[in-house]
């Protein structure tokens, strides 16, 4: 506590440019991530596929592949630019202090006396502030889902299942987000300057009840969990899971066909009782075994601990948040440098610490993705150990063919975005060798792209 208080006073410092800091790291951010995209962009004009993927891959396949992610990168070019351009105008035309002015003259207009606390304020404010960006984002979400996403195939959406997700998206932001900041709120104002224990225990008792509770209200909002038919997928799975000792509850189908052609395999749920989820679009593309060499991969990070490490290491991140939080917490420097000059709100202050965190937070984002990769690798050793590696190869040459991933990546652009290792180099540390029979099997399918989702295995 001691460091902390005296870390806070060295801080607050008169006239300190908090705000040329804080832009200072958003442009040097968005330079730093504008150069990582360019150098992938080079590998992305390349004309060959890897060698490993020489006799998986044909030439019409590996071409479109490039062409898709040359779209995603000049379309992400743009929306960074745009993002960009949107965080430095909210900075330069001081929107933080004036929405927050408006938003307080809205309460003390509209609302009896008793409800214009800073609790009520904030939530005001925070949910104006929601919509303003949501509607500033809708242009590129719509070219994302309608136009890049449309044109190679992938995109299932229909514009009213688009608007349906957007509507419940923002009801959900309501009907949690309101309950949990004021509780957030409600905490840092009781309980002192030790508030970040209290937030943290907090924050731990949150993460259980939505895994507790995203399956049962939240999930079928959106999609259809459905039991998984008896036959060779179910008995394979059940006998994998006995045989690992997991605590298998349930087996779930999702129906994530009606969006895109997105594919996943996960499991979810309390220690003692987990469920597992299978997208219909896996189930499709895919030979039964190597269903169950996906799943293999997926148990063996429950197996070798790496979601309890995982959620360890999150919870050590969340606790060092809040410590460092509540350095900054009562900076008058660093509100007053974006134009709060007589009030100085909990949300704000939050909102401007993160901005001033983020250089830390890109060395935490490369630091985990370096360990989640390493994650990888092991669980695909489990799913060898288990005798699916054949089958594992074959599920990840498959996805990578159907999905029109990116089949090669600049080293520094994947250290720094991905969690996890590109095909070439799993296919490696399987042992993979060929047999010519993957892309002859599923050529058929190159027409039906079957995309993954990023933490897909």
């Amino acid at each position: 506590m001691d460091l902390l208080q005296r870390l806070a006073r060295a801080l607050d410092r008169p006239l300190f440019p908090w705000k040329r800091l804080i832009v200072g790291f958003s442009v040097g951010q968005y330079l730093f991530e504008g150069f990582l995209s360019l150098r992938q962009y080079q590998v992305l004009q390349q004309k060959k596929p890897p060698k490993v993927l020489e006799s998986e891959v044909s030439q019409e396949v590996f071409d479109k592949s490039q062409a898709y992610g040359r779209a995603k990168a000049k379309f992400g070019f743009v929306s960074s630019l745009y993002s960009q351009a949107q965080n430095l105008g909210f900075i330069y035309y001081d929107v933080l202090p004036k929405l927050w002015a408006l938003t307080g003259l809205w309460l003390t207009r509209y609302l009896p006396a008793n409800y214009t606390g800073e609790i009520m304020h904030t939530l005001i404010f925070f949910f104006t502030f929601n919509i303003i960006t949501t509607v500033l984002n809708l242009p590129t979400s719509y070219y994302s889902t309608f136009v890049l996403e449309e044109e190679f195939g992938f995109n299932k959406q229909t514009l009213k299942l688009w608007v349906t997700d957007m509507l419940k998206g923002q009801a959900l932001m309501v009907v949690f987000g309101a309950p949990l900041l004021s509780a957030f709120l409600a905490i840092v104002q009781k309980t002192g300057g030790g508030f970040f224990y209290y937030l943290w225990f907090f924050m731990v008792g949150v993460q259980v009840f939505m895994i507790t509770i995203y399956p049962i209200a939240i999930l079928p909002l959106f999609n259809k969990l459905s039991p998984l038919e008896e036959g060779s997928l179910k008995t394979g799975v059940e006998g994998l899971a006995k045989r690992l000792n997991f605590p298998l509850k349930e087996l779930y189908v999702i129906d994530g066909s009606k969006r895109s052609a997105h594919s996943n395999a996960y499991f979810y749920g309390l220690p003692w009782k987990k469920h597992i989820v299978i997208y219909d679009t896996l189930i499709e593309k895919s030979e039964t075994e190597e269903v169950v060499a996906v799943l293999s991969h997926e148990l063996g990070h429950w197996s070798l601990s790496h979601t309890t490490k995982l959620f360890g290491i999150s919870q050590f991140h969340v606790f060092y948040i809040f410590a460092l939080f509540s350095v900054f917490i009562n900076n008058r420097s660093l509100y007053e440098s974006f134009g709060f000059h007589k009030e100085f709100p909990i949300i704000i202050g939050f909102i401007l610490f993160s901005d001033a965190l983020a250089p830390m937070d890109t060395v935490v984002k490369l630091l985990m993705n370096i360990l989640s990769r390493k994650f990888e690798f092991q669980a695909d050793e489990f799913a060898v150990k288990l005798g699916y590696s054949k089958e594992l190869a074959k599920s990840l040459i498959k996805l990578q063919i159907q999905n029109l991933s990116t089949m090669d990546a600049d080293w520094l652009y994947a250290s720094y975005h991905f969690s996890h290792p590109i095909l070439p180099e799993r296919l490696g540390a399987l042992g993979w060798t060929s047999d010519g029979k993957t892309s002859d099997a599923k050529q058929a399918d190159s027409e039906k792209p079957l995309k993954a989702a990023d933490r897909e295995l």
